[in-house]
C-alpha cells in the first residue's frame, strides 16, 4: 500500500531521480518490477514518491543500471529512508509547500537566495514575519498568522544547528528599504540583519538600486545544493506557493542567475555599512 496519499518534494524528487536512472539504463518499468520482485503498479507508486524504496533495492536497481557513483546512490539511500522531521508536526495545519522548504532548507548543504521585496525567510524576525504574513491576500486569520511565524521561527534553527549549511543572502536594496510592520519593526529587522551577518555562516549581500537591472529581478529564489551535484534544488516564490526546479538545464540557468547578481552585489563589509545607513534614516 502506499505511504502516503500525497508525497512530500522529497519523495517525489526521490522517485524521479529513480525513474531517470532506470530509463537512462533502457530498462522497461516491467523490467524492474522483476528485478526488485514487485508488481508493476508498485514501480509506479515508488517513481512517484507515494511508495518508499529499501536500501537493498534501491542499490540493486543502481547495480543493475550500472550507476557507479556512490556518492550519489548513498543520496539517495539517505533520502530514501529519512524519517519524519519537525515541520511534520505541521502537516495539514499548513501549506505542503512550507514544510517542503522547511525539509529542503535542512537537508542543504549550501545555500544561496536572492530576495528583491523582502528580507530572507531565514533571517526575519518575529515581528517582521508577522507583518508578512498579514499582508497575504485573502486575508489569514489570527491563529494561522501566528503559526506560519512560529513555524518560521523553526525554521531558522537549522542555522544554528552542528553542521549548519553556509547561506549567502543577495538582498536588493528595494528589500532593505521595505517597511513591513511601519518603520520600528523595520529598523529592528535591519539591525537582526546586520548581526546575522556576522555569523560564521551568514553571507549578506546589498544590491544597490545604482546596479539596474540584472537577471531574474523580481523573483524570489533559494538555491539548495544537495549531497551531491545531481541532487541541488531551486526554489522559487509565487502567489499560488513554492516551486521547486531540479532539471540540469534549470539549475545551470539559476546559478548563472546567482552568480551575476553576486558580480553586481556589495561586498559584506560594504552591505553592512549599507544596511546601517538605511536603519538610522527609519
Amino acid at each position: 500500500m502506499p505511504s502516503k496519499a500525497v508525497p512530500t518534494q522529497r519523495q517525489k524528487r526521490l522517485g524521479h531521480e529513480l525513474r531517470k536512472m532506470r530509463v537512462a539504463a533502457g530498462m522497461s518499468a516491467e523490467q524492474a518490477a522483476t528485478l526488485l520482485g514487485v508488481d508493476r503498479g508498485k514501480i509506479s507508486y515508488m517513481e512517484s514518491g507515494v511508495r518508499t524504496i529499501s536500501e537493498e533495492r534501491l542499490r540493486l536497481l543502481a547495480r543493475r543500471c550500472q550507476c557507479d557513483d556512490e556518492k550519489y546512490v548513498a543520496a539517495l539511500v539517505a533520502m530514501a529512508s529519512t524519517g519524519p522531521g519537525w515541520w511534520d508536526q505541521y502537516r495539514g495545519a499548513l501549506p505542503q509547500g512550507m514544510l517542503d522548504i522547511a525539509e529542503l532548507e535542512a537537508s542543504a548543504t549550501r545555500m544561496r537566495t536572492t530576495c528583491t521585496v523582502h528580507i530572507p525567510g531565514l533571517l526575519q524576525t518575529t515581528d517582521y514575519a508577522l507583518a508578512v504574513f498579514r499582508a497575504v491576500l485573502p486575508a489569514l486569520p489570527e491563529h494561522e498568522v501566528a503559526m506560519r511565524a512560529a513555524h518560521r521561527r523553526r525554521r531558522q534553527e537549522v542555522l544554528a544547528s552542528a553542521g549548519a549549511p553556509p547561506i549567502v543572502c543577495l538582498v536588493h536594496e528595494a528589500a532593505i528599504r521595505m517597511q513591513f510592520g511601519g518603520p520600528r519593526v523595520a529598523r529592528d529587522q535591519l539591525e537582526h540583519l546586520v548581526a546575522q551577518s556576522e555569523r560564521d555562516v551568514v553571507t549578506v549581500r546589498v544590491v544597490p538600486f545604482a546596479q539596474g537591472a540584472f537577471p531574474g529581478a523580481g523573483q524570489t529564489v533559494l538555491y539548495a545544493e544537495g549531497p551531491t551535484g545531481q541532487l541541488d534544488t531551486v526554489q522559487i516564490d509565487s502567489s499560488h506557493g513554492p516551486e521547486f526546479l531540479h532539471g540540469a538545464e534549470e539549475l545551470t540557468k539559476y546559478r548563472a542567475h546567482l552568480d551575476r547578481i553576486e558580480d553586481l552585489a556589495l561586498t559584506p563589509d560594504d552591505s553592512r555599512a549599507f544596511i546601517r545607513a538605511i536603519a538610522r534614516e527609519l
